[in-house]
């Protein structure tokens, strides 16, 4: 969604129990998932754990699915995602994709913007799981420091980019959430 700024902070959530959660998965559950990197030449230097995700072939129609994340994290992600639903946006709308994502250590996110209109209606949040100095988030041509228990919106209709110099990954836990009143067109 096009929020008038490259991104907003929203400050510190109770993003621990999540966290602890992810560092502590085993390596295979980062690859039941791979239509992402699959599907999108800019996320192939990615890997994803998806809870949930959006159909939107037929969009403004939503199909929702659970993916293998679901069974592993949905305990502690959907209270953190409510928390942050129920500090800054108004009730009633609905969430219709969540995962992880990693930026392998070494890795890159082309510049890019997301095109399809579900990205134009709805939030993109990230929540910073792991992260290293190394990492240089680009957001509209300018840097994002993204902290790591924090979370923010992400203006993903201006272009973006991550590069992960570093020689850890970068996680973070994203989600959308299409607000009660957006607009689909």
């Amino acid at each position: 969604m096009d929020i008038g700024v490259p991104f907003k902070a929203f400050g510190k959530v109770d993003s621990e129990a999540l966290a602890q959660a992810v560092l502590s998965a085993d390596e295979s559950v980062w690859s039941e998932y791979v239509e992402r990197q699959k599907s999108y030449e800019v996320h192939e230097q990615t890997r994803s754990i998806v809870l949930l995700f959006a159909e939107v072939t037929n969009w403004p129609k939503v199909d929702i699915s659970k993916e293998p994340g679901w069974k592993h994290f949905a305990d502690t992600a959907v209270p953190l995602m409510h928390q942050i639903i129920g500090n800054w946006y108004p009730p009633g709308g609905t969430i219709i994709r969540a995962m992880f994502a990693k930026l392998l250590a070494g890795g890159r996110i082309i510049p890019h913007r997301d095109s399809h209109p579900s990205f134009g209606a709805g939030h993109r949040i990230h929540v910073p799981i792991a992260t290293n100095a190394r990492v240089r988030f680009m957001i509209d041509g300018r840097p994002a420091m993204l902290q790591v228990g924090h979370a923010y919106e992400i203006n993903n209709q201006k272009v973006h980019s991550v590069m992960n110099k570093g020689d850890a990954d970068r996680i973070h836990f994203i989600f959308d959430y299409l607000p009660p009143d957006s607009k689909r067109t």
